[in-house]
């Protein structure tokens, strides 16, 4: 497979055990490069890995000393990507959750409109676990309003294809963004600099612990981050509401 000079691949991992070696193994079925984003993980994934990387020039291994969060670690990797000339990241998680299968899909939507951030919109299935699905559905309306509905559809669906500048721009002038509220802040802040979505739908899975599904989700800790990012957000909002209205309206009427 010839390497893509644009398009690069990232999975940030704290953890993940197994999962993180099938997922790699998938992903650089459908491209490459593909790189690996270990985040301070203690599972001895980046060992693991090495040999994998030594021996396919598609794959690399990116070790960070301590865990920094998801946010922190795709930024560590964009800026590299950046020094290299890659323009697009695709992000994805390393616990088996997203479908490699669906990445040429969204890579030749993002060669088509390369200005946009192509978001994954996810299809559940029966195995998700309820409480997940419903919840997520405070943070998406939260985003639907931030933006007037010129994001992304799903907030925290993290199977996405980023711009690399306008994204690494945003994420320098901030502190914020470094854990789970990365992919909502993403989503809403690229919007409010002009960057267009395009959502494309994409299946998901829930491993049940039996099938080695791992979460590091911490239902207090990560709602009370994203309840006090959207705060952060809306303080913000009430001063460019009027910029965004005037933008939807041009382009509404071109």
């Amino acid at each position: 497979m010839t390497p893509s000079a644009t398009h690069v691949v990232v999975i940030p991992s704290f953890n993940t055990g197994d999962l993180l070696l099938d997922t790699v193994r998938r992903a650089r079925a459908e491209w490459s490069p593909v790189w690996i984003v270990i985040d301070g993980s203690t599972d001895g994934s980046a060992r693991r890995l090495a040999t994998q990387a030594a021996n396919d020039p598609g794959v690399r291994v990116l070790a960070l000393p301590e865990n920094r969060g998801k946010g922190a670690a795709i930024h560590h990797a964009l800026g590299l990507a950046a020094a290299e000339g890659y323009t697009h990241v695709l992000t994805m998680d390393a616990d088996g959750q997203h479908p490699p299968s669906k990445i040429r899909e969204f890579m030749d939507r993002s060669s088509a409109a390369p200005q946009a951030l192509i978001a994954g919109v996810p299809v559940f299935g029966a195995e998700a676990p309820a409480l997940r699905v419903r919840g997520r559905r405070i943070s998406n309306a939260w985003v639907r309003l931030e933006t007037l509905g010129a994001g992304a559809a799903d907030s925290l669906f993290g199977f996405r294809i980023y711009p690399i500048a306008p994204l690494l721009a945003l994420m320098d002038r901030t502190r914020w963004m470094r854990r789970f509220d990365f992919d909502p802040e993403a989503a809403v802040r690229l919007s409010w600099a002009g960057v267009p979505t395009v959502n494309l739908p994409a299946p998901v899975r829930y491993l049940s612990a039996a099938e080695g599904g791992v979460s590091h989700f911490r239902y207090g800790r990560d709602n009370t981050l994203l309840t006090l990012m959207h705060i952060r957000l809306m303080l913000e909002w009430l001063v460019r509401w009027p910029m965004l209205v005037a933008r939807r309206f041009l382009r509404t009427g071109s």
